[in-house]
């Protein structure tokens, strides 16, 4: 009976734009996330439906009395999203797999045996069967360059112009990388400050309230975007126009999204728009460019660094160490915008 309910579940889960492919490691995950009647509840929450506690406990009436209690456990776990907009109710969904339960429980940099387990099956399932969901029609999410790092300031485009794009939200918090989390507790990772994932508005609320991030400011959150680019991360944000939910510094040994596209080739993040050039006349042939490129696009030939555009992700990481700035980033000929909100849940939808 109570495999059948997780079966349930996991079914319940992979009807969301993000979804969960079956799998024993799903399973084990499933299992620690929605421990006994958490299970249950979570099969009665929608996903992209927020529902009131009464409207809840009329579901659920054998749980009515202890429903609230349940539901803010949850929320702590990192399962259920509430919200409570002033002078309404308080509102609960499920939370998808990305972004969702697969970062929530980690995000507040917390270290107990129980996240430890749960990462090492999430390791596993990312390499694996969660890493073709990932690649599924269209990426969830796309690379984003700073200002500073186009030869030209003047040619960021719109969809590109983060600053812009923070204005237009209401509520800031930074968290701790769940990638680089994950990896730490099963022996592996790297050096890169964990507090580097970004989120906003109501995801963001959610998490301060939660107790897995801290609230910031829109300058701060500058201030972290550029320190992430001189730690040679990548910033990568929703791959939706005009829409910036999540901005995530991701370093590619870690990142379940680049551990993907580059060990097994699949097309989980889009590029950005720009291309990394380099002027042969300024190229002092240090190197530095090459050792910092996350994806192996710069080499060194001779003396000089040279960039394939195939494998240019247009991040800009490898420009700030760059002394004489010979190697900056150019609009590519062909532009590829993300798409719309519309556009793009139909194209996840229709694989």
């Amino acid at each position: 009976m109570e495999e059948n309910m997780y079966q349930r579940l996991a079914e319940h889960l992979d009807r969301a734009i993000n979804g969960v492919p079956m799998s024993p490691q799903l399973m084990e995950i499933l299992h620690i996330l929605y421990p006994g009647e958490e299970a249950e509840v979570a099969l009665n929450l929608a996903i992209y439906e927020n529902r009131t506690l009464p409207q809840l406990q009329e579901m659920m009436p054998d749980k009515a009395d202890r429903l609230e209690d349940i539901l803010s456990g949850m929320a702590r776990r990192g399962t259920v999203l509430t919200t409570q907009k002033p002078g309404r109710e308080r509102v609960y969904r499920l939370l998808p797999s990305v972004v969702g339960f697969a970062e929530a429980p980690f995000l507040s940099g917390e270290d107990t045996p129980e996240l430890r387990r749960l990462a090492r099956h999430w390791k596993e399932y990312l390499d694996a069967e969660f890493g073709e969901e990932l690649a599924r029609k269209v990426p969830l999410i796309r690379v984003v360059p700073v200002e500073e790092s186009l030869r030209d300031p003047s040619q960021v485009l719109p969809f590109d112009a983060l600053e812009d794009l923070l204005d237009k939200v209401d509520f800031y918090a930074v968290g701790h990388c769940p990638c680089r989390q994950m990896a730490r507790f099963v022996g592996e990772g790297c050096e890169h400050p964990l507090e580097r994932c970004m989120h906003f508005g109501t995801m963001g609320r959610y998490l301060v309230e939660t107790g897995k991030a801290r609230a910031i400011d829109k300058e701060e959150a500058l201030r972290i975007l550029r320190q992430a680019t001189e730690e040679g991360l990548i910033h990568v944000c929703d791959n939706v126009e005009g829409h910036v939910r999540t901005i995530c510094n991701c370093c590619p040994c870690c990142c379940g999204f680049f551990r993907a596209k580059l060990k097994r080739g699949l097309h989980t993040v889009s590029s950005s728009s720009y291309v990394a050039r380099v002027d042969e006349e300024g190229c002092a042939g240090c190197g530095i460019c090459e050792e910092r490129c996350p994806v192996e696009a710069v080499k060194l030939s001779g003396e000089t660094a040279v960039v394939d555009p195939e494998k240019c992700i247009g991040c800009g990481v490898c420009t700030p160490t760059c002394q004489g700035e010979a190697i900056r980033l150019e609009v590519r000929e062909k532009i590829s915008p993300p798409l719309s909100l519309q556009d793009f849940i139909a194209a996840r939808m229709k694989m």
